[in-house]
């Protein structure tokens, strides 16, 4: 297969999955909406970057060249890859030059549903993102007739350097659902005066918003690169099971996700297989995804929705058996309101406390309210819940059981506790108080079991995510506690995982938001030799039977 051939399958939209070299050009381009073209940035002309398509076992190649006048990078999440290709400016390699090639080789030691993004500046949000499939050597544990990638995706015509800028000068400009007068009242008359004031002057101290649930609004949400009016479609015959690879490559936006009339069959989490668990709505965080399973039926259309997290808007999508049908769209369900008890923080006496302290926590330290571990398990542990469909099953993590249990499942080493920390008003965030600038790499050593409690002192979530390793979820299932690469920390809570370290190398740490990345919310994490050398990749050393097979 020559390189030209590879090349013209990628502007098509797919790859042949045998095939081990490929051509990516980065260059400007445009995305093509339903209302007119907008300057976007693009691989192989087009965004969302063609579906990669790799097989378990396959030796990749990956031509990159840069076409921008800017340096540029792919990083391919969720891969477990020496570090040296994992695509990090700063941290894996220095990034593409202009008018440079970089080459990434790696063979493929896993399956599943993943996807690939730039990790440059902002360029992830201004299009450079697209979905990636591993297919397994083996037989999966579920049958299925055909399939579809749905990748969504919160796309924003204001550059994001603007955005960044407009939220570092007034924190809430993007949110317009804030309260009024009017609510006041009927609050009031609910809930009586005296207690709609002591909620009124609690929010008012914190200087928060209970309306204040996603930091940035105005997003155009795609499905596969599409806008609500274009309405991408799916096909399929009545009957037929069809799985649908799900994944979040928003730069901001939670979705609440369900297929009115459509029971959703949960196969797989973050590309390692789960035992089959079926709901009716699922929660995805930023960079999660999950493979699901539905069975149609009925010779009509149904809508894939998917509500903003704050209901500000939504994505959709079709599922038809002929093209041209289309489904009922469902209304918007009323924005949430945040409370005390979604902050973790019912029964405190906010009267009592010093002003000072309060405007200090402006979804930022809350050192002396104690988070809870795991207590808000809604759909990726986010912080508010969920509003049940027609009394149907939402799924939460505790859902989640790996479908193999773990090769090397044990006790930890020891345990890091990592605090995310920040500031809304000044608009910052970090680790433990410290930002990536001023901040020491995590030093682990090769062959440990670390357990990470990440305590959130923010009043925002926070999808965290590990470059090339696991984390083993803690739902209380020991061996068969399912493995993520992204993990969802709910506001004023804490979450566990166990970090099998089997990669040697510098490895990046983050929120997967966007902007709570850019503005110090990183960090490197230094795998080490036992006896505290830090050479380059061991590639003898890279362990495979621990990770999930499939």
């Amino acid at each position: 297969m020559t390189r030209l051939w590879l090349a013209a399958g990628l502007l098509s939209g797919s790859l042949g999955a045998h095939a081990g070299t490929y051509e990516l050009l980065i260059d400007e381009g445009e995305l093509r909406l339903s209302d007119g073209s907008r300057p976007a940035l693009t691989v192989n002309g087009q965004t969302p970057a063609p579906e990669l398509r790799f097989q378990e076992g396959e030796e990749v190649v990956l031509n990159v060249t840069n076409r921008l006048d800017r340096d540029t990078s792919l990083h391919w999440h969720g891969i477990i890859l020496p570090y040296t290709q994992d695509g990090v400016p700063g941290i894996s390699f220095p990034g593409i030059k202009p008018g440079e090639i970089f080459t990434y080789r790696f063979r493929v030691q896993q399956a599943g549903t993943y996807w690939y993004h730039a990790h440059s500046g902002f360029q992830e949000q201004e299009g450079l993102y697209g979905p990636l499939i591993i297919e397994p050597k083996g037989r999966e544990p579920y049958r299925y007739d055909r399939e579809y990638t749905v990748l969504l995706f919160d796309w924003q015509d204001e550059k994001p350097e603007r955005t960044l800028n407009t939220l570092k000068k007034q924190a809430d400009y993007y949110n317009d659902q804030q309260q009024t007068v009017g609510d006041f009242f009927r609050e009031a008359r609910r809930d009586g005066l005296w207690a709609t004031l002591k909620d009124r002057w609690a929010w008012g101290d914190m200087r928060m918003a209970k309306t204040d649930i996603a930091d940035v609004s105005g997003f155009r949400f795609l499905v596969n690169g599409k806008d609500v009016e274009q309405n991408w479609t799916a096909l399929f015959k009545p009957g037929e099971r069809v799985r649908l690879r799900i994944i979040n490559g928003s730069g901001m936006s939670y979705f609440d996700l369900r297929i009115p009339g459509l029971p959703l069959t949960v196969v797989q989490a973050d590309g390692n297989d789960v035992q089959p668990v079926t709901v009716d709505q699922l929660r995805i965080a930023v960079a999660e995804t999950y493979d699901v399973i539905v069975q149609p039926k009925e010779d009509k259309a149904y809508t894939l929705f998917a509500e903003s997290m704050d209901r500000r808007g939504y994505a959709r999508a079709t599922l038809a058996p002929r093209a041209g049908m289309q489904g009922e769209v469902p209304a918007l369900r009323a924005p949430r309101l945040l409370s005390m008890a979604d902050m973790n923080m019912q029964g405190m006496d906010h009267a009592g406390m010093d002003h000072g302290q309060m405007a200090g926590m402006d979804h930022a330290a809350m050192g002396h309210a104690t988070p809870s571990v795991g207590n808000s398990d809604y759909a990726t542990n986010s912080g508010i819940a969920p509003e049940p469909v027609e009394q149907g099953r939402v799924l939460v993590y505790g859902d989640l059981k790996a479908m193999r249990p773990f090769a090397d499942y044990r006790a930890p080493d020891r345990t890091i506790e990592l605090k995310l920390t920040g500031n809304m008003e000044r608009y910052y965030w970090s680790f433990d108080g410290v930002k990536y600038s001023e901040a020491e790499p995590i030093r682990l050593k090769y062959g440990e079991r670390v357990r990470i409690r990440f305590v959130n002192q923010t009043m925002m979530n926070h999808p965290m995510h590990l470059h090339g390793m696991w984390m083993q979820l803690d739902k209380g299932n020991g061996r068969f506690n399912p493995l993520k690469h992204v993990v969802n920390v709910a506001p004023g809570q804490s979450l566990e995982v166990d970090v099998p370290v089997d990669a040697m190398g510098e490895w990046a740490f983050h929120c997967h938001l966007i902007y709570h990345m850019a503005t110090g919310m990183f960090r490197k994490v230094i795998v080490e030799a036992p006896d505290g050398s830090t050479q380059p990749f061991y590639p003898a050393q890279q362990k495979e039977s621990g990770h999930a097979t499939h």
